[in-house]
């Protein structure tokens, strides 16, 4: 009995193995990966939640004051005003109308530029738009302003007389050229991805590249292109210094693209750089704006992730 006691002691039983010690040191490194990486994808989570309680808490004060139904009816936006007017439709208005000018620059334009350059273009050829196409995309919106009020506008006004100095027709097409890389780029990853097993069937069929690429490819990827005109249109919707610039800053419930207007982001550049006291009914428009803005992106959203669904199903 005392024989098999002594055997027991933890000194004589044997020691873990080096390859035992690497393997748990391995278990360790991995979770402390996995608990940055989960930090790092928290971070984004709770930065949205943060924003939108700060939206929705400062809107609740303003519809305190506000009725919701003037709110989203009353055709009239002059909350700086004596007499104060809260009709968001008249932001909402200059918001969609330029950003269906871009879309319909941008859109074409950028599903074109991507078929060719997956379908048609020469590798180094590829190699040298694309870094190009990125580079349009840096470039501070700033100047894609000035760009549209300086020489946009003067070169449509030869075209169109009666078109004022400031409109969203302007303002809409810059944006629009300014949207095309993301477009551009997105797709063309998009429509790399496509297996080359289906390109090849179809060529075994007969058909010419130009139709592969119209009938074949581009069904097959537009889950990926529909992602990237949701984030273009989301782009466009949330875009404010070309329009601060060169689409007038005037409140006018208008669907004319030749005429000036505000849309829902001048108009929070405006207020921010005022002299507002916080906690004004003037100063709470911003935020309630701010929630307007992002239901609207949300609604695109969720239309671009039933479009990749549906055609996903169908491809």
């Amino acid at each position: 009995m005392n024989h098999a006691m002594t055997a027991n002691t933890p000194s004589d039983l044997p020691m873990v193995s080096d390859r035992l010690s690497r393997k748990a040191m391995r278990h360790v490194s991995e979770r402390i990966i996995e608990a940055l990486l989960f930090a790092a994808a928290a971070v984004s989570v709770l930065t949205t939640i943060g924003i939108v309680y700060v939206l929705v808490s400062e809107s609740v004060q303003f519809f305190q004051h506000v009725s919701i139904i003037d709110f989203l009816t009353d055709t009239q936006w002059t909350p700086l005003f004596d007499d104060a007017h809260f009709g968001i439709m008249v932001l909402i208005s200059g918001t969609l109308v330029s950003s269906l000018v871009a879309l319909v620059v941008a859109i074409p334009m950028g599903t074109i530029i991507a078929i060719y350059l997956s379908e048609f273009a020469h590798g180094k050829v590829r190699e040298v738009a694309k870094p190009i196409l990125e580079l349009l995309g840096g470039i501070p919106t700033i100047v894609f302003g000035y760009f549209a009020l300086l020489m946009v506008t003067p070169l449509l006004q030869k075209l169109i007389p009666s078109l004022p100095g400031f409109s969203l027709l302007s303002a809409g097409l810059v944006m629009g050229i300014m949207i095309v890389p993301y477009i551009a780029s997105l797709s063309e990853d998009a429509m790399r991805a496509v297996p080359m097993s289906l390109r090849e069937g179809s060529y075994a069929l007969g058909s010419t590249r130009l139709y592969t690429a119209l009938h074949v490819v581009v069904p097959a990827a537009f889950s990926g292109l529909a992602a990237s005109y949701i984030l273009a249109i989301s782009r466009a919707v949330g875009e404010t210094m070309i329009l601060a610039v060169a689409a007038g800053m005037q409140p006018n419930l208008t669907w004319n693209p030749m005429e000036p207007a505000a849309t829902i982001t001048s108009f929070i550049v405006q207020v921010a750089l005022g002299d507002l006291p916080h906690g004004s009914i003037g100063y709470q428009t911003i935020f309630a704006a701010g929630l307007t803005l992002i239901l609207i992106t949300l609604m695109f959203n969720i239309l671009g992730q039933w479009l990749r669904r549906r055609y996903r199903e169908n491809y």
